[in-house]
């Protein structure tokens, strides 16, 4: 029986790379072939510096993929871009630009923007995991993190290096997990804080929809700050946005922000396409019982009030947690999370929202 593309790439998402995440994960596997039982394919390093320190992993996986049943030979070759810097003219943020019509990237079908009423209700995480997901579902998916002054998704997505501009202009985005990536955490230091008024925030926001070279995208999720903010009434007005996704716990607090944020939408008119209830519950890994430590079902009355579809009630999950951490979203994998976040992409796509 022949090797299948999924079996090595299963096979080759056990190699952990030393700085984290593997080498599915990190997006470095390229031009994978199957001839029979010969099995070729590149590994491309973020850097000629660091590919001649990759000579063990490539030996690594060759033997990895050598293991498997049906292959016979396996070639892997190590290769690398040159080093890619953006052009010193390039400067993100500073004052908006006049624009005629809405911003819509070219190639980009739909704009879905994933908001809270407040902070730590696990938005970011549920965007991450929501590209993800749909991604593994055969769509193309970019995610922008429009969260400028706490942006997460460099870490929760693994993607490290900064985007490269050869004009000045045109801003080339990183890739993760089958995921299109722009953040303004990729054009700052880790440490630095943005201290930026509201002007430079729709300046940079107006940069990372329209000067970005998204490409053929049937989605660009959006993941919004928390709040109802400038960043919220830029992308709203000045963007052709499809619909917005409000992710809240079930607790009374987070549902007085959820219900703000939804009224900024419907205000502005944008579609809100329906409710996520996050931390919906705990299930006890010693006795098996569940705890609903955020209260229970404030979400899903929420959307039944207001007519709006209930879209998933996800769990408190360590895994979740530990997986955002290390730079591959829970929804890469198996397991009950993965499946939870599949169910979730599956509703999009059938709704036509994704």
């Amino acid at each position: 029986m022949s090797v299948t593309q999924e079996q090595i790439r299963a096979v080759l998402e056990r190699l952990a790379l030393p700085d984290g995440g593997t080498l599915v994960s990190r997006d470095m596997l390229r031009a994978l072939r199957i001839e029979g039982g010969k099995v070729s394919f590149v590994i491309e390093a973020p850097s000629p510096e660091i590919a001649k320190l990759m000579e063990p992993l490539r030996k690594a996986a060759e033997a990895a993929v050598q293991s498997l049943e049906g292959v016979e030979t396996v070639s892997a070759a190590l290769t690398a871009h040159a080093p890619q810097q953006p052009a010193p003219s390039l400067k993100v943020g500073g004052h908006p630009k006049p624009q005629a019509e809405p911003l819509k990237p070219a190639g980009v079908k739909r704009i879905l923007a994933i908001a809270s009423g407040k902070g730590g209700v696990g938005k970011s995480t549920v965007s991450s995991n929501l590209a993800v997901a749909l991604a593994k579902q055969g769509r193309k998916v970019g995610l922008l993190d429009a969260d400028i002054y706490g942006p997460s998704q460099p870490r929760m997505m693994g993607a490290r290096g900064r985007p490269a501009s050869p004009d000045g202009k045109i801003i080339e985005p990183l890739h993760a997990h089958g995921v299109t990536l722009m953040s303004i955490g990729f054009m700052v230091d880790d440490a630095k804080a943005v201290v930026w008024r509201g002007p430079m925030l729709m300046g940079a926001l107006q940069q990372m929809l329209g000067q970005v070279n998204w490409g053929e995208l049937d989605v660009l999720i959006v993941d919004l700050p928390p709040g109802t903010g400038d960043v919220q009434l830029t992308l709203c007005t000045k963007a052709e946005l499809s619909g917005a996704i409000v992710v809240s716990t079930p607790q009374d607090v987070a549902l007085l922000d959820a219900r703000k944020a939804m009224d900024m939408f419907n205000t502005l008119k944008t579609p809100v396409l329906g409710l996520i209830e996050n931390m919906s519950f705990f299930t006890c890994p010693d006795c098996g019982g569940e705890h609903h430590i955020f209260g229970h079902g404030g979400v899903a009355a929420e959307a039944e009030t207001l007519g709006l579809p209930l879209l998933g009630a996800l769990p408190i999950d360590l895994e979740t947690r530990l997986a955002g951490d290390s730079g591959t979203p829970i929804a890469a994998g198996e397991g009950p999370m993965a499946q939870a976040y599949a169910r979730i992409a599956e509703g999009l796509i059938g709704g036509g929202m994704a």
